[in-house]
């Protein structure tokens, strides 16, 4: 079973390469099952705790469409492109394997799948995993071995053992026009704070280096607790993460006032939180924001980010955009351009707006020409590439710890503090690096800059 392509992640925020995994040991007669995942990095999630549960019931875990009984397909939906994509994967596995089970975003749409698909065994929606289960028992059903033991610590995992997506809660309280997510995934359910680091003591007890925490708003963690006595449970969350032993890398955060308090943190070698935060800010002409229905202001966001950096020099700030949003006229644009040489903001994705069903941005007035957005994301994206070559070429010469993420026969491919998987660069060492394995942490000075990566030397 071959990874479904997408889009490269810095252009699409929201969207991660299919992922497969595999199990060696695969008893004779025992039941078998593919998974295709899709989008995000929490869609991830979702999939590492369905094919968990299903190891540890009995199931073997094919990598490939003949050698799975059946397949699930774990679905975004998120833009209308995203949902084209997942329509395929399904057309794909149903033509190569004939049993499949659909799940995730795409699944809140049941009927849209049946309408393309109908000869699909079971449709349920993201993060339904009782009853991808129960879907997987009818079509497949389990034949546990009770003298194997089936569930890893880790349990099963989707990326490289080094590093690892925690997701805090579920749901998002926003009503963003242009998202569908809300009425995908529900109002904000956050995660107890025990279960959280229950969690994440394991991952790191099993040899992650790195957790990636996530959700769809971070910032908001624990807020929907009606008993709680902090008024931001994240901050007592990020403290006690950084008590761990592993770099603390945070995700999805909404620039609300409290999280200036992260920043002494972020700013301390010794509290393991990075000095990373990944703001999904999407424009920041005030009338854009508006008429996104987005919580923010861009002149404040300005002052924020100085005060941030004045806290935290070694802050990286990654944030994400739409061009092209409904309305959007020229100087609405220039005035992002003009915004973003003030931000210097060290990574950004964008991406061209898009309609996506169901959601409000539909029916707003003066939707921008597909040309004019094309031409207005190659406008960005040559600033943003500017700003960014510009920030790394001040890295020449620097020493820092990097985390290895991979090592050939050319070169060891590592990550600063300032590189999140996936969607960041790189830093290599091309010279110099046997000895090194995936999850090793090496201290190194950086000799080159690129326009996203890094080339150094071990010291």
């Amino acid at each position: 079973m071959r990874p479904m392509s997408t889009n490269p992640p810095d252009l699409r925020p929201d969207r991660a390469q299919a992922q497969l995994v595999t199990s060696s040991d695969r008893r004779e007669g025992q039941p078998s099952i593919g998974m295709v995942s899709l989008g995000c990095p929490k869609a991830l999630v979702d999939s590492e705790r369905i094919l968990t549960r299903l190891r540890a019931e009995g199931y073997d875990i094919s990598a490939s469409y003949d050698g799975a009984d059946a397949v699930i397909v774990n679905t975004c939906g998120f833009l209308d492109s995203a949902k084209a994509e997942s329509l395929e994967a399904i057309g794909e596995a149903l033509q190569e394997n004939g049993k499949v089970i659909v799940t995730g975003c795409l699944g809140a749409e049941p009927d849209y799948i049946t309408g393309a698909h109908p000869k699909v065994l079971a449709v349920t929606g993201p993060h339904q995993y009782e009853q991808v289960l129960d879907a997987v028992h009818a079509a497949v059903p389990p034949d546990p071995d009770p003298f194997v033991d089936l569930l890893p610590a880790r349990g099963i995992s989707l990326t490289p053992r080094h590093y690892s997506y925690l997701k805090i809660s579920e749901g998002c309280n926003h009503k963003c026009k242009f998202c569908i997510i809300p009425d995908m995934r529900g109002r904000l359910a956050s995660r107890p704070h025990a279960a959280v680091m229950r969690e994440a003591e394991r991952l790191v007890g099993a040899g992650v280096r790195e957790l990636l925490v996530i959700s769809q708003d971070t910032s908001a963690f624990g807020t929907d607790w009606k008993d709680r006595e902090a008024k931001a449970p994240i901050l007592d969350l990020a403290r006690d993460l950084g008590t761990l032993g592993a770099w603390v890398r945070l995700h999805y955060v909404y620039p609300y006032p409290h999280v200036r308090e992260l920043i002494p943190m972020m700013a301390d070698p010794s509290s393991g939180l990075l000095p990373y935060l990944d703001i999904p800010f999407q424009h920041a002409h005030p009338d854009v924001l508006k008429r996104m229905a987005r919580p923010a202001a861009s002149a404040r966001t300005l002052d924020e980010i100085a005060a941030w950096r004045a806290d935290c020099p070694d802050l990286t700030l990654r944030s994400t955009f739409i061009v092209g949003y409904p309305g959007e006229t020229e100087a609405e644009f220039q005035y992002l351009l003009d915004w973003m040489d003030e931000a210097q903001l060290d990574r950004v994705g964008c991406f061209q707006y898009e309609n996506v069903d169901g959601a409000r941005s539909n029916a707003l007035p003066d939707h921008v020409a597909p040309e004019l957005k094309q031409e207005r994301w190659e406008r960005f994206m040559e600033k943003a590439q500017a700003i960014s070559e510009a920030k790394l070429e001040a890295k020449v010469g620097q020493r820092m710890t990097v985390l290895v993420d991979e090592v050939d026969d050319e070169a060891a491919t590592c990550r600063t503090t300032a590189d999140a998987p996936e969607i960041d660069g790189h830093l290599y060492i091309d010279e110099d690096y046997d000895g090194l394995s995936p999850g090793d942490f090496v201290e190194v000075e950086v000799d080159e800059a690129g326009e996203y990566d890094l080339w150094g030397h071990r010291v």
